[in-house]
Formats: structure tokens, C-alpha cells, sequence
């Protein structure tokens, strides 16, 4: 599997991001881009071999996936920060997704469709980039989300933490264009186990929001016996990948 780590100065978040491809470029399949976990990094989910779950995919030319650095721990995760700033360098990290990866991944691969995906708090982040830019972005997994930035913003809600909690702001939104958008891209898949530490409420409820806005998805729940944990997550991306990308491979 060829492996390219990049790094540049980011101009949005002030500091130097790394990103790894995975996979040779050129193929035409999507691109995945990934947000990890947490506090964690670029490589988590090569260290925790998700990536390797991936390998025939990606071996194959099907997919080629992304994996880009967190800002967790300078924004929610990040317990002595004033919750407003908090707020403005999480809208930063979506402008450095945005106006820097994002470029990135289509000078590399093309402009092929780039569907979002993470794990735990990253999908909240994958999940969110999509919903709020669906002319950016073809699709998205999201596997163990918590879709409701309030879980943890310690109480506090501004306009920026409204315009970055799914459950909030797609409710109300009515913009034809958007939710056109929304309703074209058939990959999205939302999926929890319903193991220890597990949330599947979360998942049943953002599904519940995109079936009243007429918004195609997946939904799937897994047994007692998936938790919170890697050999949930290295099971379900190569499923859901298959079962939600499998026109694009």
C-alpha cells in the first residue's frame, strides 16, 4: 500500500497539520477523508488498524483514504479554554477542512467525490462537514457519533455551536439548495454497536431528523456485543463502505 505523509503551515489554525494518504492517486475512486477520534491524530487509525480493514479496497484502487490531525484538544476537549474561544477555533479547523484539505485532496486525486467518515468524536466532525457543505462533499459514515455538539460544550451554545450541531441546525434548515443537495448523495450511513459505551439513541436520533427532511440513509444498529471500541470500528468501515460506495468503486 503506498503511504505519503504531507505537512504545510495552515493558515486557518496557525500552526503546522499533517495528513497521510493512503493508496495510489489516479485510480477514480472516491477519496475518504478521515477525522480521528478524540484528542488523537493523523495516523490513529492506522495505529489501530482500520486502515488495514481497508487494505483490499485501497490495494485495488477502489478508495483512497485521508487521514488528517485533530484540533480537539484545542478547542472541546480542552478544559481551561473559554468556551467562545473554544467555539472560534473549532470554526477555524472548518475553514482549514475546508479551504486546505480539501484543495489538497483534489490536487492529489482529482476531483474526485470525497466522502467524510470518523469515529466517535470524529464523526461527529465527518458527519458535520458533510451536512454543512453537501456541495463540497458526495457523502458520509459516521460510525459512533454523538451528533449533538452539546454533549460537550459544558452548557455552553452560541450561534457557532448552533451552525455545528447537526441535531440543531438541520431541523430548521430550509434551504432548497442544500437540502437538494443533501437528498442527491446516497452515501450516508450512520452506524453504532449497542454494546458497553456505546450511544445508539444518538445515531436513531440524527436518523429520525434526515427521515423527516425526506433525506436518504442507512441506519445501522449492531448487537450487544459491539461496543465502543476498535474491532467494532475495524468491522464496520469495510461493510458500510460496501454498502454505501459500492456505485462509486
Amino acid at each position: 500500500m503506498e503511504r505519503v505523509i504531507s505537512s504545510w503551515w495552515s493558515p486557518a489554525l496557525q500552526k503546522p497539520m499533517e495528513i497521510v494518504r493512503y493508496g495510489t492517486v489516479g485510480s477514480g475512486g472516491p477519496a475518504l477523508l478521515m477525522f480521528p477520534s478524540a484528542a488523537a491524530d493523523y495516523l490513529e487509525y492506522e495505529r489501530f488498524h482500520l486502515i488495514d480493514s481497508m487494505a483490499p479496497m485501497i490495494d485495488a484502487g477502489s478508495i483512497t483514504v485521508y487521514s488528517i490531525n485533530s484540533i480537539n484538544s484545542e478547542s472541546w476537549l480542552n478544559h481551561e479554554m473559554e468556551p467562545r474561544h473554544k467555539a472560534i477555533r473549532h470554526q477555524q479547523y472548518n475553514q482549514y477542512v475546508v479551504d486546505e484539505v480539501v484543495p489538497y485532496i483534489q490536487e492529489a486525486s482529482g476531483r474526485v467525490p470525497i466522502v467524510t467518515s470518523g469515529v466517535s468524536l470524529g464523526a461527529l466532525h465527518g458527519v458535520n462537514s458533510f451536512f454543512r457543505r453537501p456541495d463540497l462533499f458526495a457523502g458520509t459514515i459516521g460510525m459512533s457519533g454523538i451528533y449533538d455538539l452539546k454533549a460537550y460544550t459544558k452548557g455552553y451554545f452560541d450561534e457557532d455551536c448552533y451552525f455545528n450541531s447537526p441535531v440543531d441546525f438541520l431541523p430548521n434548515l430550509e434551504d432548497d439548495y442544500l437540502l437538494s443537495m443533501m437528498r442527491s448523495r446516497s452515501p450516508i450511513a450512520i452506524a453504532s454497536g449497542r454494546g458497553p459505551y456505546e450511544d445508539p439513541s444518538a445515531s436513531q436520533t440524527l436518523s429520525g431528523i434526515l427521515h423527516a427532511k425526506q433525506i436518504p440513509h442507512i441506519l445501522e444498529l449492531w448487537d450487544q456485543e459491539w461496543g465502543h471500541d476498535w474491532p467494532t470500528w475495524r468491522a464496520m468501515m469495510p461493510h458500510l463502505i460496501g454498502r454505501t460506495l459500492g456505485h462509486m468503486l
